[in-house]
């Protein structure tokens, strides 16, 4: 598995249980071998290492790491769905995605990263993180 590209850091609001911290979000492109599922375990396996313990939808944790697309394709199994369901509607996922892939197309929807993010509805505001405890909206 190689990282290709990775977008900055971006502090942003929480989802859901709002009396949380800031999350910080990014993006990476990958090539690898391995197939959807079996790279869906490799990253389950890399927040488990990390201290991941799940507890409730949209809580606090230390580590988050979600499969967004594979290719163009469209998976839909009980434990994996390719694209990721909220994609297209969030603006943490977006941002960060615009930045290294900003012509990858929704392969569902038909439209850009950059146009799915000049249309989404999400007013979460996302913030470039800014190292030494300082960013954008300080």
């Amino acid at each position: 598995m190689e990282i290709l590209r990775s977008s900055s850091l971006y502090e942003t609001e929480p989802v859901g249980v709002q009396d949380q911290p800031l999350f910080l979000n990014a993006v990476v492109q990958l090539s690898t071998e391995y197939s959807p599922q079996d790279l869906l375990a490799v990253l389950q396996s890399i927040e488990k290492r990390m201290g991941r313990q799940r507890t409730w939808r949209w809580g606090p944790r230390c580590i988050d790491l979600d499969l967004l697309l594979y290719d163009n394709k469209l998976i839909d199994q009980p434990d994996l769905i390719v694209p990721h369901p909220e994609l297209a509607d969030r603006a943490f996922v977006l941002v960060p995605l615009v930045e290294i892939a900003p012509s990858v197309v929704h392969p569902q929807r038909g439209k850009s990263m950059a146009e799915l993010l000049a249309c989404t509805g999400d007013t979460k505001r996302v913030w470039r993180y800014r190292p030494r405890g300082k960013s954008e909206h300080d």
